[in-house]
């Protein structure tokens, strides 16, 4: 398939964060865009901005009529959509060309020296941060998130070098073909695809198979490459950590050299490690360790990733999409790095029912490191119920002793009577929003006022 010559590009979920970077991508090219999704968002209003055509109701009558030729239209699906979703099916029962997301993605990549990031942790930031790093010589970068410097999850350079986010869902970074790339973790996720996680690190043998160039690892991981750490033995170095007026300060051994007092904003370790990743990727590639530690100086962050939302000497609001219970202890160790004598309160949306059920006890765990919980619903995202599985389960197996299940419409009541001065909104479903509106209630009032 020759990209050069599709005049249109259709997007059945144009509104997930990795198909609205692509969507992005084609109207630079000058494609005409098009596509459906389930509901309105600022993604999907940025999009329409840009002049893409988009919709919410799942109907063949609703695709722009320059759209139904099929010599001249592409398609790209994401894997989350139900198998009876009408515009898809009309597409595939047509003949037009349906690509996955991450086929596309493939596509568009194949003839770049393509830098990629995989684990089921970490990703989004390590590729922002990389992204950011690597604007400098010009990469065009396809993010999973919106990079704050940028306010867009698509960092727009020339077609020579790409930053891809891997995805291991689904098994979609198998359909890369990357030079230089990095594995940031392999814990046990997605059970819902793979079934078992050791078939998740077949996965990623796999896609460390596809590598052509160099690959760099978390160290401990069971992958063979350049290894990186913090304060341990390791290919890339991270050591002499320092906390300054909430800023990191450290210095990075490399293979070859060294280099210190990187400023690094971001707050806790784990980001330290995706600064570490990012580093590596860089430097394997040629980017100079100075133009590299400017740039980790100057990185923003990602939206929805430790986003504080209201940060006062009496009250702190922030926003993480951690919805494995891995992300959610990072989270959480990172707040009392940075707030190690204040109390903390959790707000987490459950994400998936087939997640919840098989990481019960490590989510439980996870959260009664918080000095008080409140749950809301499963978000079920492409899911149907599965019985027996919701947040009373959850809350039962949680050892704190304030802990309740609410409704988004009691959130800011909850608050009130917090003695909690840290209040963090965790999930990958609709919380993000909910976040954005109790953050703009409270910033209309003083907490005591609520």
């Amino acid at each position: 398939m020759n990209l050069k010559s599709i005049h249109n590009v259709y997007f059945v979920g144009i509104g997930g964060i990795g198909m609205s970077a692509i969507a992005r991508y084609f109207v630079s090219t000058g494609k005409n865009v098009a596509g459906y999704d389930k509901t309105p968002s600022q993604v999907t209003s940025d999009l329409e901005g840009l002049g893409v055509d988009v919709h919410f109701e799942d109907n063949v009558k609703n695709i722009p009529i320059s759209f139904l030729d099929t010599n001249k239209t592409l398609v790209v699906y994401t894997p989350a959509i139900p198998k009876n979703h009408l515009e898809y099916n009309y597409f595939v029962d047509s003949n037009f060309t349906v690509l996955k997301r991450s086929e596309i993605l493939g596509k568009i990549t194949e003839n770049t020296v393509c830098l990629a990031v995989a684990g089921t942790h970490g990703k989004t930031t390590t590729s922002a941060i990389l992204g950011h790093i690597m604007a400098e010589v010009g990469a065009t970068s396809f993010l999973g998130g919106i990079a704050e410097n940028y306010n867009s999850n698509l960092i727009l350079g020339e077609d020579k070098v790409t930053v891809v986010e891997a995805d291991e869902f689904d098994r979609s970074f198998l359909k890369l073909s990357p030079n230089i790339a990095c594995v940031t973790s392999m814990d046990a996720d997605h059970l819902d695809i793979y079934g078992s996680s050791e078939a998740l690190q077949e996965s990623f043998l796999e896609f460390t198979q596809k590598v052509s160039d160099t690959l760099i690892v978390a160290k401990g991981l069971p992958l063979k490459g350049l290894t990186y750490a913090i304060n341990d033995s390791a290919d890339y170095n991270a050591f002499n950590l320092k906390i300054k007026n909430g800023t990191y300060v450290f210095d990075v051994k490399t293979p070859t050299s060294e280099i210190k007092n990187i400023d690094f904003h971001l707050p806790g370790q784990h980001n330290i490690m995706n600064a570490l990743a990012a580093l590596a990727m860089a430097d394997v590639y040629g980017v100079s360790l100075e133009q590299i530690k400017n740039r980790l100086e100057t990185f923003k962050g990602v939206k929805r990733r430790f986003s504080y939302k209201i940060k006062t000497n009496d009250f702190v609001l922030i926003d993480d999409y951690a919805h494995h219970p891995t992300e959610i202890v990072a989270v959480e160790k990172a707040i009392r790095e940075m707030y190690p004598n204040e109390k903390v309160m959790v707000v987490f949306q459950p994400h998936l029912f087939s997640r919840t059920r098989d990481f019960i006890d490590d989510f439980a765990l996870a959260l009664s490191k918080f000095d008080e919980v409140l749950l809301l619903p499963i978000y079920p995202a492409r899911e149907m119920p599965i019985t027996g599985v919701n947040s009373e389960w959850l809350l039962g197996k949680i050892d704190v002793e304030h802990k309740k299940i609410t409704e988004t419409n009691k959130i800011l009541k909850d608050i009130k009577n917090s003695t909690s001065n840290i209040v963090a909104f965790l999930g990958a479903g609709d919380i993000g929003r909910l976040c954005e509106e109790v953050a703009y209630q409270l910033l209309k009032m003083d907490k005591n006022e609520i």
